[in-house]
């Protein structure tokens, strides 16, 4: 096991937590986003079901976007629940603190150190367990993971954030560039203004410059360029990378997030370029896919033990669960599908998917109360030609589309 105790990583999120957060913006809306967001971790770890009482840990938890947004998730659900914080920076826990008096979150525990001090600081056993953007950080992330891995109740799970290479084309570069420039050993304000310099001189060439998917030295403060780019300790993924990171915890990957990303015929056409891979095993696909994008800046997975990864994800076979769309209104969704088709703007890539037979009809139907055998009843009533095979693939092909975008969960609560 490794120092957990890290003074270079320390002393940067004590100066610059990371990311800049107001307390204030609590009383006017909820940053959301993956993973954590209860509803789809439900989806994903524990077949649209939840345990109750819930115990979750936010390791490495920055300045609180999940802490703060499972905690209210759950508050919201009247899910009896403890979200325990776990960073090493008290600058950071503050301002996390500082958000959940402003929404008034009594579900919250904070303790401050390394997630490599997990037993002695937030020992579990926990349900889930949120580790996102600091497995990369670490001189040994498979210590971290196998570190948080022993606080894992059987049956649970994991979400997960790591940084993905290809996306990130350009920062790697740069920032041996200024491990010259701007030594570690100067001051960071110093450090700051000498990147701010290189920034405006690169030519227009250099990779950074040429990719749009990395915007954090332009739109993040202070606190996001020097995590971008003036960072102790930075390491990127490719798929198989990950997959192999998570095997040594004995995991499995559950689901890649958002599913369509990781999937070639997202990105492909031509059937004779999508058979070899379609003959890929899972990671493979998923590795192919990662390739021919070319623009996935992090890998967002759920993961859990490596014998029940398959099985933990709610899937439309138990036609006794609830479809939830995650933004969408039914009929605005119903509309867009009455197109002929969904798109999606995957950071760049203009995705476009065919709307299944029916795709409307199915649409208005999700409203969060109907489970998916009553949809399907609803439809052959609504069309007596309909057998219930054909609606029942007609609800599974809208389902692929809409799960694959992550806008469609299912759920054993009804809305």
């Amino acid at each position: 096991m490794t120092d957990p105790r890290d003074p270079l990583v320390a002393g940067q999120y004590e100066a610059y937590p990371y990311p800049d957060r107001s307390p204030t913006d609590e009383k006017k809306r909820l940053i959301e986003g993956s993973p954590s967001d209860l509803r789809e971790l439900s989806h994903y770890l524990f077949r649209g079901g939840m345990p109750n009482p819930f115990r979750a840990l936010i390791a490495g938890g920055g300045t609180g976007d999940a802490a703060i947004m499972l905690a209210q998730h759950c508050a919201s659900a009247g899910l009896e629940a403890e979200i325990v914080y776990l960073d090493m920076s008290a600058t950071a826990r503050a301002v996390v603190e500082a958000r959940a008096n402003v929404r008034g979150l009594d579900n919250l525990r904070f303790a401050t150190g390394s997630l490599l001090e997990v037993a002695g600081l937030a020992p579990g056993p926990y349900d889930y367990i949120d580790c996102c953007g600091v497995l990369h950080h670490l001189e040994v992330p498979e210590d971290g993971l196998r570190a948080l891995v022993q606080h894992l109740k059987p049956g649970g799970g994991m979400g997960l954030m790591v940084y993905g290479e290809y996306g990130r084309r350009g920062v790697y570069e740069t920032q041996a560039l200024l491990r010259q420039l701007a030594p570690p050993d100067r001051p960071g304000t110093e450090r700051l203004a000498q990147t701010r310099r290189l920034l405006d001189a690169l030519p227009r060439t250099h990779w950074l410059k040429r990719n749009p998917f990395v915007q954090d030295h332009k739109a993040a403060g202070d606190a996001g360029l020097y995590d971008l780019l003036l960072h102790a300790r930075d390491r990127a993924y490719t798929v198989p990378q990950l997959a192999d990171l998570v095997s040594s915890a004995g995991l499995g990957i559950a689901a890649f997030i958002e599913p369509a990303r990781y999937d070639p015929a997202t990105y492909l056409r031509d059937p004779r370029l999508l058979a070899p891979l379609a003959a890929l095993p899972p990671i493979e696909q998923a590795a192919a896919a990662e390739a021919l994008a070319g623009n996935l800046r992090k890998h967002v997975v759920y993961v859990a033990a490596a014998d029940r990864a398959t099985s933990c994800r709610a899937t439309p076979a138990d036609r006794d669960l609830v479809p939830i769309l995650r933004r969408h209104a039914p009929e605005a969704l119903a509309k867009a599908l009455r197109a002929g088709h969904l798109s999606a703007d995957l950071d760049g890539f203009p995705a476009k998917f065919p709307a299944p037979p029916r795709a409307a009809a199915i649409a208005q139907r999700l409203d969060g109360r109907r489970s998916v055998a009553e949809i399907v009843a609803d439809l052959r009533d609504a069309d007596p030609g309909l057998s219930q095979e054909k609606a029942a693939e007609a609800f599974d092909a809208l389902y692929r589309v809409l799960n694959g975008l992550n806008l469609l969960f299912l759920s054993g609560r009804r809305g």
